[in-house]
């Protein structure tokens, strides 16, 4: 039942609280699965293992992760985001902590397996929150904001990890990193609601304005406009919402928007896992100076990832193709850059910041570009196809650029496959077309309120 509501005139700003629990959870999540790379220069020191084996580490978390997000986003579908997700960061917490005690690679492997598992409801849930609580102008800066959390965990857990390491061992790191999502679980629960109508501190004015109703949808319409030369490019159409599961995976759309999201994550994860390493056995730095450098990309992705949303709500008025594909291209051209730059510091620092920061601009778009396809209750599942086959990059490409470095010892060799993947995903990028938001879709419905988004009824069901 709904929470009783006050209607005031004036809208209250709940969801901005909501987009705050949002942000500090997944900040836990990237953390806890981030952390690896920082410390696997340790690793390879006790353990003895090849390139290769270590990007098994890594890369194990990615498929546990892409196995469950379906699973994940048809639950989530039916029994809201609220108690699914609070109970996943708590789960994976206790994983991080168990990590601390391994004593073998194969031991590390299995858990980064668990630990991909239990992950896996957060990001449909995040995702499918933001969808539900946030007004179709907002949805984009509101992810934005979501996708710089990704952002903030590496750029703080290198230098956190190594001093962890250096101080105490690198199995302490795990330790440590477990006692921020015990509490964030806690906090998530009790802040976030599956819905805006359960949530007490939620006005009537606050509701009808995350539902766009009172005439919000013309107004879509006319903000959304001509870009005329753009709009041919990104190939703009209408089209109804997929309404069911059946129309979600024949839908090349969504296939197209997974296979290029699933390249960009061979990048993100590739460049987590491996610029560590790079940095001190290409580069020559030590651990303190690796720690630091190694977070500069993301301090170029938080900047990219919050700007990104705006000017995707804002210069390209809702469209979500035109910042993922530059996206794809500069962020190409910048890898190359990296790639061939002398042994200069600030020049290195710069390109990484730059590298990150293009690789974020449009990092929103592959989330938030589902939410024109879909209706509310379709979106949860359509956002786990998506998620599971991109997050599928964050399992090959450790691997990839580990067998990449034992065949040829080369860093230039093994990162010139991110430049030639980040091509692949631009193409991909062109294929697909940009939806007009439309009145019948659930996301931005005046009709359907925040009570009908991803419902949380256990016998509705997405197909």
């Amino acid at each position: 039942m709904s929470a009783p509501r006050s209607h005031l005139g004036k809208p209250t700003q709940y969801r901005w609280l909501v987009l705050g629990a949002i942000f500090l959870t997944y900040v836990v999540a990237m953390a806890d699965r981030s952390n690896v790379g920082t410390v696997l220069p340790y690793m390879q020191q006790e353990f003895h293992v090849s390139n290769t084996a270590l990007g098994a580490i890594s890369s194990f978390f990615f498929l546990g992760y892409a196995i469950s997000q379906i699973p994940a986003g048809i639950l989530i579908g039916r029994m809201g985001t609220r108690t699914i997700v609070s109970i996943a960061v708590l789960l994976f917490s206790v994983i991080t902590f168990l990590m601390g005690f391994t004593t073998t690679a194969v031991m590390l492997i299995v858990l980064r397996l668990l630990l991909g598992v239990l992950e896996g409801p957060t990001p449909v849930g995040m995702t499918s929150t933001i969808n539900r609580w946030f007004p179709t102008k907002e949805k984009g800066l509101a992810t934005g904001v979501y996708i710089a959390s990704t952002q903030v965990a590496p750029l703080v857990v290198p230098v956190i990890a190594v001093f962890i390491a250096e101080a105490a061992g690198w199995r302490a790191v795990f330790h440590w990193f477990a006692i921020p999502g015990a509490i964030m679980a806690i906090v998530f629960f009790l802040v976030v609601r599956s819905r805006p109508s359960d949530a007490k501190l939620v006005n009537q004015a606050e509701a009808d304005y995350i539902s766009d109703v009172a005439g919000a949808v013309p107004v879509v319409a006319r903000e959304f406009g001509d870009m005329g030369i753009i709009d041919r490019i990104i190939r703009l159409k209408d089209s109804a919402p997929l309404g069911d599961a059946r129309s979600v995976l024949k839908s090349w759309n969504v296939w197209g928007i997974t296979l290029a999201y699933f390249f960009m994550n061979n990048v993100l994860y590739g460049m987590i896992t491996w610029v560590p390493t790079y940095l001190r056995d290409a580069r020559g730095f030590d651990a303190v100076g690796m720690g630091f450098v190694a977070s500069t990309p993301f301090i170029g992705g938080i900047i990219g990832a919050i700007a990104g949303g705006a000017v995707s709500d804002r210069l390209f008025r809702g469209r979500r193709k035109p910042t993922a594909l530059i996206t794809a291209l500069m962020t190409a051209i910048m890898m190359a850059l990296v790639i061939v730059i002398p042994q200069n510091t600030p020049l290195l620092v710069t390109a990484l910041i730059l590298t990150g920061f293009f690789l974020n601009i449009g990092w929103s778009s592959f989330t938030s570009y589902a939410m024109n396809l879909t209706t509310g209750r379709t979106y949860p599942f359509t956002i786990a196809v998506i998620n599971s086959g991109g997050n599928l990059g964050g399992f090959f490409a450790p691997i990839i650029v580990g067998a990449l470095l034992d065949a040829t010892g080369s860093y230039s060799i093994a990162f010139s496959y991110f430049v030639g993947v980040l091509v692949v995903g631009f193409v991909l990028l062109l294929s697909i077309t940009e939806i007009r938001p439309r009145k019948e879709q659930g996301a931005i419905t005046a009709t359907d309120g925040p009570s009908s988004l991803a419902s949380d009824d256990p016998h509705e069901v997405i197909a």
